[in-house]
């Protein structure tokens, strides 16, 4: 079993309080615009990261993470990326290939809004974990953890950073 911490849209700010939300989480996982280095590696010094860059990361992220990020997590394919939309709107960048090659798990952030949602169609599930930083629109920041056991993803928890 493997144990994610999720975060997105931090903008170059990082509550303390991930650290202690993510504790007992295996590896942690950012759906970009990080925003500054020290993020990245403060969140690296802490835990195994998987991480995109976002659209308001500039080249020192952009060398550090790629756009998109495409594994497997123990039985489930992953497919991290930061502008990606959710199902019924992809992206059109996303689009073509979310359609022939879906993963089990997509998640995306940019939007700042925490959508979990089963896609029907594609038969996958996708997460975009809200807005961890406190730059945006958005009125409540929030983080999720949830765990991998083999093909399965379960006990997703949202966590509200208020």
């Amino acid at each position: 079993m493997t144990r994610i911490g999720l975060l997105s849209d931090s903008h170059g700010f990082l509550d303390d309080r991930v650290f202690e939300h993510f504790t007992n989480c295996d590896e942690i996982w950012h759906a970009g615009d990080i925003g500054s280095v020290e993020v990245a590696d403060r969140l690296m010094a802490f835990k195994p990261l998987k991480a995109v860059f976002g659209n308001i990361d500039g080249h020192i992220i952009r060398s550090m993470f790629p756009q998109h990020n495409r594994f497997h997590c123990e039985g489930v394919d992953v497919w991290i990326t930061h502008i990606g939309g959710y199902p019924g709107k992809y992206a059109p960048e996303v689009k073509p290939d979310i359609t022939l090659h879906p993963p089990t798990l997509f998640i995306s952030g940019h939007s700042h809004i925490l959508k979990v949602q089963y896609d029907k169609r594609l038969h996958l599930l996708h997460i975009n974990p809200g807005a961890e930083g406190k730059y945006g629109f958005h009125q409540v920041r929030t983080l999720v953890r949830f765990e991998i056991d083999g093909s399965n993803i379960q006990n997703l928890e949202v966590i509200e950073l208020v």
